[in-house]
């Protein structure tokens, strides 16, 4: 039904399924920024405010449905490498209607488009569960292109302003939800028809919302760190603020691809598990490491060298305290992506190996120091909002070592 991830050379197995990943999520950012772009210059900063201050409760509100996705993707991940057949069409049975369901309510109270996301998460994260990242890549390109296209159509063409920028978001989002529904229904009918025998269990509902639970509670805490955060950098003026937004925006782009390797190795983690190949694991732990550490180490030289031409993409040259604010940020944190990267392969080994909770506990080591040592440091006048800066790391640093400790302890004790 997919593309196992149980068989030949570990690291190009890996790699083959995480870029696709990758490019997509890059494209994402892409599409963002050029969404910005468009908004920003036809119709002006009080419209970009809007839109702006929209965009983090949209982010918060997505990133539940991601997380129900991500963490049903791995239920799905382990029963495909146990090759169980009827329990994996369960599963998705079970995690279509638990999603709908989140899908219904959050509609109901926020927007039209939830149904689209719903629709492209929902059958993206079930394709990559199979090894599939291709054609998730392929219809979120297609949603990115004509989301830009409608843009420009009715922002600067019909002049529909704000409501065109969000008609156009919506029509792309349900042409990918829609599209990529159609294409799993043709491609895989076998995980979609009815069968006699399939129905919606209970032991599945639970098993799906034990994992996409603590998968959604990770990611909103996420959030709410990062929200926590840009509260104490607003209290240091405009010049902090926005060096710290501006750094943000080269951060999503700098540590994607080690993010996005993580959440491919959590599914490569997840089929071996499910097929009971404890060496292959093994080897795959290794691998990732390499490749991430790897990753991290050139992603932190090239962010560190070219700090200061990176922020003069998002801030005028000529604003000198906001640039070298921003170059200071990202040549404290930039030189720590290793770091992060590991963190990321850890979340998604703990969700793979059925510890989801272990990887709501890592962020919240992460995010709890990266909080209480921003406000502690940034009140000693001598370190002031370097210390804001600094935090993130050390959070990183503690979070790897007790994830690693603990991986270490568990792996002794069931030996």
């Amino acid at each position: 039904m997919g593309n196992e991830l149980t068989e030949g050379p570990v690291t190009k197995s890996m790699l083959r399924f995480a870029v696709p990943i990758i490019l997509g999520d890059l494209l994402q950012q892409c599409y963002n920024i050029a969404d910005t772009v468009i908004v920003g210059r036809f119709l002006g900063a009080d419209a970009l405010a809007a839109v702006g201050s929209s965009f983090s409760l949209m982010t918060f509100l997505t990133s539940i449905l991601l997380g129900l996705a991500m963490g049903s993707g791995t239920v799905f991940s382990i029963r495909f490498g146990q090759k169980d057949r009827k329990a994996l069409k369960e599963c998705v049975l079970a995690s279509f209607v638990l999603l709908f369901a989140v899908t219904v309510f959050l509609t109901a109270v926020i927007f039209a488009g939830m149904f689209g996301i719903f629709l492209y998460n929902f059958f993206a994260a079930l394709l990559r569960s199979l090894g599939n990242s291709v054609v998730p890549l392929i219809f979120l390109a297609v949603s990115a292109g004509l989301n830009i296209g409608l843009d420009l159509w009715f922002v600067a063409g019909l002049e529909w302003g704000v409501a065109g920028a969000a008609g156009a978001t919506v029509i792309s989002q349900y042409v990918s939800g829609i599209g990529i529904a159609v294409y799993t229904r043709v491609r895989f009918p076998e995980l979609i028809r009815k069968e006699k025998g399939i129905r919606l269990r209970k032991e599945r509902i639970r098993e799906i919302t034990g994992f996409s639970a603590l998968t959604c509670l990770q990611q909103s805490i996420m959030n709410l760190g990062i929200l926590a955060v840009q509260g104490l950098v607003n209290s240091f003026g405009t010049t902090i603020m926005a060096a710290f937004a501006a750094a943000v925006k080269i951060d999503a782009f700098a540590y994607l691809p080690v993010q996005d390797f993580g959440n491919a190795f959590s599914v490569f983690v997840a089929q071996n598990y499910g097929a009971g190949k404890k060496d292959r694991i093994q080897k795959g732990i290794r691998s990732a490491v390499k490749v991430s550490a790897g990753f991290g180490l050139l992603i932190s030289l090239l962010v560190v060298i070219f700090a200061r031409p990176l922020m003069t993409l998002f801030i005028d040259a000529r604003e000198a305290a906001v640039v070298a604010q921003g170059v200071r940020y990202l040549r404290i944190e930039g030189s720590f992506y290793c770091l992060i990267g590991i963190l990321f392969l850890l979340y998604g080994l703990y969700r793979a190996l059925g510890k989801p909770g272990m990887s709501v506990v890592l962020t919240v080591v992460s995010l709890g120091v990266r909080v209480a040592l921003a406000y502690g440091l940034a009140a000693i006048p001598s370190v002031g909002v370097t210390g804001i800066w600094c935090s993130v790391p050390i959070g990183w640093f503690l979070a790897d070592a007790l994830g690693t400790g603990y991986y270490l302890f568990w792996k002794k004790k069931r030996h």
